[in-house]
């Protein structure tokens, strides 16, 4: 076996070690509720989703995070199946309550409770040209 085939060897058994993680964050504190699924059936890679984890009853102050995996015995059943079976683990947590924080010195446009169309409208045009214009986030706030 040469050179170039052992490297390639090698590179073939690192990746296929490797496993998927991706997590998404809302910004809202997160609570010490958790809602796990941790064989979620999604078909064809991924093609088709898992069904939908429904935390509405439990994270009644919203979403904090939410973490999709697929672990090693996960990736070792796609495989067996030739990924027409790729289970994935599903990880909420719960947000404390309240709302996302808005860091120190972040620009921030309000329109009121009882804003109009016409205004929510422009509040939002003010925000798009402003975070344009300093390639920085600028929060809205409606209340």
């Amino acid at each position: 076996m040469n050179r170039l085939q052992k490297v390639a060897l090698v590179m073939a058994g690192v990746s296929l070690t490797a496993c998927y993680h991706a997590t998404i964050e809302t910004g809202l504190a997160p609570s010490s509720t958790v809602v796990e699924k941790a064989w979620a059936s999604s078909f064809i890679n991924g093609l088709v989703p898992p069904s939908t984890v429904e935390t509405q009853s439990k994270c009644t102050s919203g979403v904090s995070k939410v973490e999709t995996k697929l672990s090693f015995l996960n990736l070792l059943v796609a495989g067996i199946t030739f990924s027409i079976y790729t289970p994935m683990s599903i990880k909420v947590t719960c947000a404390q309550g309240g709302r996302t924080a808005v860091p120190p010195g972040a620009t921030e446009i309000k329109a009121g409770p009882n804003a109009s169309g016409a205004e929510l409208n422009d509040a939002f045009t003010r925000a798009a040209l402003t975070s344009w214009s300093t390639g920085a986030p600028v929060y809205v706030e409606m209340n």
